[in-house]
């Protein structure tokens, strides 16, 4: 059974995220949507509304299945026996910064990264910029799966 995780931090989920797991479906029997907390970091939503997010979003989907874990990926891909990480890239400069991260990845273990790249109707939003759009009162909808335009 081929398996991938999906890390990030979600906050939250957008469309660009949807689109990448949707497609990654097609690619593994199960895609794996990984949660990293980081305890320095300051989110906008709880961990556990990132999670239902992304469950409700998911769950009509059998083969996604969300986690959370703490510390590196590449471990975390040991502890669970899954051998590839995938990615999805908007522009040059992720690819860049996923790059560097994969290599070391794969230096560290032998963990693969798996990059798609984003749809164009989807290549522009990011989690900070959902972020900066739902601060300043604007219509964020447009931009997030219906789980989190629920919240």
């Amino acid at each position: 059974m081929k398996r991938a995780i999906f890390p990030g931090s979600f906050d939250p989920i957008t469309l660009g995220h949807y689109d990448i797991i949707k497609r990654g479906v097609e690619l593994f029997d199960e895609v794996i949507v990984s949660i990293g907390i980081n305890s320095e970091k300051k989110y906008m939503f709880s961990l556990e509304d990132r999670k239902k997010f992304i469950e409700d979003t998911f769950k009509n989907e059998p083969k996604v299945k969300v986690l959370t874990y703490e510390g590196l990926t590449v471990q975390f891909c040991k502890e669970i026996k899954v051998p590839f990480i995938l990615r999805g890239l908007r522009n040059p400069a992720d690819f860049e910064f996923e790059k560097a991260i994969a290599h070391t990845n794969r230096r560290l273990s032998k963990i693969e990264t798996v990059f798609l790249l984003t749809a164009a109707r989807t290549s522009y939003i990011s989690s900070s910029i959902v972020r900066d759009v739902i601060r300043n009162n604007g219509d964020y909808t447009k931009l997030v799966p219906d789980s989190v335009r629920a919240k």
